[in-house]
């Protein structure tokens, strides 16, 4: 087999089609009897600075003369990559990883022209000492196109497929059948610098699989918390001109709107700064951890990047494997001394019901009604208004079909606007809004009917307000309740004046039809004296009359709103605003994860026509695998975390074709309801089912599985509490069972590649439930579980700790390597030594690097904390944590002298 030649060393690289696979022999160790710890730095050598540039290495491979690389090098195509460019090849031997001292052995030059050029693309190149004298081994440098093999291994490496080469390496991997310029506009309009590594394993049959790992930024970090924060700049800007525009309210009342009317415009000017300081952003687009407690950065995502994992088996079929990993959703620069979201709302919902005498107590769920009703009047009245200009317009031109048209669309709107209001929180909350005025006093706040109690049933009781004119202010008559009734009914009344109306002259225009409308008394009501006449003359003035009272109501309920959601903002100020902003700052960051991990697996499945499918009649499950302790801050963070993931199932998705070259997705909507509007170029978007491309609406299921795996989560298991992570894995755990149940009820049992393992998934499922139970220590079974049921799903897999580095790093790379070995047949010798090819950062450059690439800190390569012992031990006893204390300051006064 290819890898069991101990004389062979490869290694491949990546440049324009082509991979060049190099071999060692016979290296010369400095001492006789030492074993080599090898590894291969390349260098390139631009022709016209003449000047180094350290690219990458190899991993280290110990014990041997006679070294197999399993790492790869890799050239993204914006690369300066020429046929004059220069490769050096420099082999060291490392003595002491711990202490990185590693001597030279040996180093070669090629130029990339030669080794395309050459008769049978191999060079045969000398490996020499750095004054070029002593030969100290020998390095082929062989190079194949993407997708060939050298002669021999035919038979262990599948051919590419057409447009699965070069161009995609760095771009992702097009669906079949689609032109590849046609797919990188949408993946380049989000992802960006990606950073890809290769590699080669044996599988158990002895052939080699090929693997290309990437790591690429998502323009999304920023542009999504900038398109999220213009949204919630309008949508306050309308309710704080709402507000004022309630009119006249008694001296208590309107001292209170003032103070709100303030707090919201201070609040307004934070998120308008904001957004001018993210306007100026530049340079890196993703967020590092370094940055997570800036205040100008905290609605953007930390460390925001897509992971992929393309596989090449010899005999199974390719497969690409994504994790978004992410920093967990948080309000870093709020912090968490009070805790997270999670803990604050429940103790803000607390406070919010003993408010006494000042303000009227709504529940959450009447305020969430107002708002949505709110909401329906701006986005109902303009297009009924519209479509009675449209009514009109046909009248005028004497046209039948258009004038039918025109009709059903005004019928449709006017019935969901008449819908709308059909509410008693309407009707309480204008009886509230009339004691509330200056001719009116009160002895109780008015009491809301439908509010919800402390023990969650209906306060069925009597309106509790007392209402009584002021003998001073005569003008004013008593309150008719059934007044509102009335007016809400004249805009339907009106409607069937109109839709009669138009009956009567289509009939009259030429259909032979009964003497319906003698018999009928709504159309005898309707009739007006002249039966003939122009059609637009007949329809004017109802339509006028429909429109006032349409007007009327809209005034009556705006106000009736408002002064709702004034009652919401003066029982907590300035708590519910401050609240509001933390919910809004996490919601932000977990959106923006979320937009970029749809687009790519829509972009990835965008020929598997059961995902269509299950995407317009079901929606996707969206799987975070949560990694904070639930120890200190980071209970916080992941109360925050908790609420902030929850909320994405307000969001809906909706693709649209791109009518330009600006295919950046579109956040519409308003808080508690969002619609995301993904652009997709003109070929692709012919690719999507009729239902999608008719602008259905597409949910998301997002579910949350956290287990701790750090040193803090020993001392919260031992000594703390972990009822939180527990409450959690349990609460999505049912979110998961109603996916998977409504996933089986609506698609076919052979519409998805995965769907003949029913039986396995449900013991899946169970094994979840029962590892969920059995509240196991650092149960990182739960997470596995929970990502194999979303991958089986066809589902978005996201990895999340604190700041998306150590811990999410180890946590995918292991995912990785168990995915080859179960899916793909990695040989179990290796399974190792893939893994630690993976989690190498030797393979990203030297071993003296300190930039560190995802975070953009200086950071030292040599732990700084070695000499800090477990903090478990130090509880030990007063006596050991004396002795830590002196010791670890000895060091660091030795260290920094």
């Amino acid at each position: 087999s290819p890898f069991s030649d101990p004389g062979l060393v490869l290694f491949s690289i990546f440049f324009l089609n082509v991979v060049p696979f190099p071999a060692c022999k016979d290296l010369v160790a400095t001492a006789r009897d030492r074993k080599l710890n090898t590894f291969v730095q390349i260098t390139v050598v631009h022709p016209t600075e003449q000047t180094l540039t350290r690219y990458s290495s190899t991993e280290i491979v110990e014990g041997t003369r006679d070294p197999l690389f399993l790492t790869g090098v890799t050239f993204s195509p914006e690369y300066p990559i020429y046929e004059e460019t220069k490769i050096k090849l420099t082999v060291y031997d490392v003595k002491d990883k711990s202490q990185d001292t590693r001597s030279f052995l040996g180093c070669t030059t090629f130029k990339v022209g030669d080794l395309v050029k050459s008769k049978e693309q191999q060079l045969t190149l000398t490996l020499r000492t750095s004054d070029g004298g002593k030969t100290v081994g020998t390095i082929d440098v062989s190079l194949v196109k993407m997708g060939e093999v050298e002669e021999g291994e035919a038979d262990h490496t599948t051919a590419d497929e057409q447009g699965r080469k070069c161009a995609l390496v760095c771009e992702c991997t097009a669906p079949e059948g689609i032109i590849g310029k046609d797919n990188l506009p949408l993946l380049n309009a989000v992802l960006k610098n990606p950073i890809c590594k290769l590699y080669r394993f044996p599988t158990s049959d002895n052939k080699w699989m090929h693997i290309r790992e990437q790591m690429s930024e998502s323009t999304l970090s920023f542009h999504i918390p900038k398109e999220l924060i213009n949204l919630h700049i309008k949508e306050d800007m309308r309710r704080n001109q709402e507000l004022k525009e309630l009119g006249e309210l008694a001296p208590h009342w309107d001292n209170m709107r003032k103070s709100v009317v303030a707090h919201c415009d201070q609040m307004l000017s934070l998120y308008q700064d904001t957004l001018v300081e993210l306007g100026k952003h530049t340079g890196s687009s993703f967020k590092s951890s370094c940055s997570k407690g800036e205040k100008t950065l905290e609605f953007v995502p930390i460390n925001l990047h897509l992971q992929r994992m393309y596989v090449r088996s010899p005999q199974l079929k390719d497969a690409v494997y994504d994790v978004i990993t992410v920093g967990a959703p948080a309000a870093h620069f709020q912090g968490f001394k009070n805790g997270g979201l999670r803990k604050l709302l429940s103790k803000f919902e607390a406070e919010r019901r003993n408010t006494g005498y000042q303000c009227i107590y709504y529940s959450h769920e009447n305020t969430a009604k107002a708002k949505e009703v709110l909401s329906n009047i701006n986005h109902l009245q303009p297009l009924i208004s519209s479509h009675a200009d449209l009514l009109l317009n046909s009248a005028s031109q004497h046209s039948p079909d258009s004038l039918k048209d025109s009709l059903k669309m005004l019928a449709e709107k006017t019935e969901l606007f008449v819908h709308a209001f059909k509410d008693q929180l309407i009707r309480s909350a204008l009886l509230a809004l009339y004691t509330a005025r200056p001719g009116c006093v009160l002895k109780k706040p008015p009491v809301p009917q439908n509010c919800v109690g402390e023990d969650g049933d209906p306060q069925n009781q009597e309106q509790s307000a007392q209402i009584k004119r002021q003998d001073s202010i005569p003008h004013h008559s008593e309150y008719d309740e059934e007044e509102w009734d009335r007016v809400w009914a004249n805009v339907g009344k009106n409607l069937n004046c109109v839709i009669a109306t138009v009956d009567r002259l289509l009939r009259k225009d030429g259909s032979s039809s009964t003497k319906e409308g003698e018999n009928d008394p709504l159309q005898a009501d309707c009739m007006t004296s002249h039966t003939c006449g122009d059609w637009y003359e007949q329809l004017y003035p109802l339509v006028v009359t429909l429109k006032d009272c349409m007007g009327e109501v809209v005034t009556r309920a705006k106000q009736s709103m408002a002064f709702v959601l004034l009652q919401e903002l003066a029982c907590s100020l300035p708590q519910h605003l401050m609240l509001t902003l933390r919910r809004d700052i996490v919601f932000s960051q977990a959106l923006a994860g979320l937009v970029c991990g749809f687009i790519i697996k829509l972009h990835t499945s965008l020929c598997d026509q059961g995902f269509l499918q299950q995407l317009h009649s079901v929606g996707l499950i969206v799987q975070y695998e949560g990694l904070l302790s639930t120890y200190s801050d980071e209970i916080g963070m992941l109360e925050d975390m908790a609420v902030g993931i929850s909320d994405l199932q307000k969001v809906m998705f909706k693709i649209i074709e791109a009518k330009s070259d600006d295919i950046l997705p579109v956040i519409t909507g308003r808080r508690e309801h969002y619609v995301i509007e993904v652009k997709l170029p003109g070929k692709m978007f012919e690719l999507l089912p009729q239902e999608i491309k008719e602008g259905k609406l597409l949910f998301v299921y997002p579910v949350l599985f956290n287990v701790g795996i750090n040193e803090q989560q020993t001392l919260a298991e031992r000594f703390g509490d972990t009822t939180l992570q527990e409450s959690v894995n349990q609460e999505n755990l049912e979110l998961l069972k109603e996916y998977y149940k409504l996933f089986t009820e609506k698609m076919p049992p052979d519409c998805l590649p995965h769907f003949q393992e029913q039986d396995a998934l449900k013991g899946l499922l169970e094994n979840l439930h029962q590892n969920i139970q059995a509240k196991k220590r650092k149960n990182v079974e739960i997470i596995w579980l929970a990502a194999t049921i979303c991958r089986k799903l066809n589902g978005i897999r996201f990895t999340c700790c604190k700041s998306a580095k150590d811990r999410t790093s180890m946590s995918v790379t292991l995912e990785q390597c168990s995915i080859l070995r179960e899916e793909h047949q990695l040989h179990k010798d290796f399974f190792i030594r893939a893994l630690d090819c993976m989690r190498s950062r030797q393979t990203q450059g030297a071993l003296n690097e300190s930039d560190d690439p995802e975070t953009g800190c200086l950071t030292d390569n040599k732990p700084t904390s070695r000499h800090f012992y477990p903090v478990a031990l130090l509880l030990v006893s007063s006596h050991l944590l004396v002795v830590w204390l002196i010791l670890s300051l000895a060091l660091l006064l030795a260290k920094y002298q």
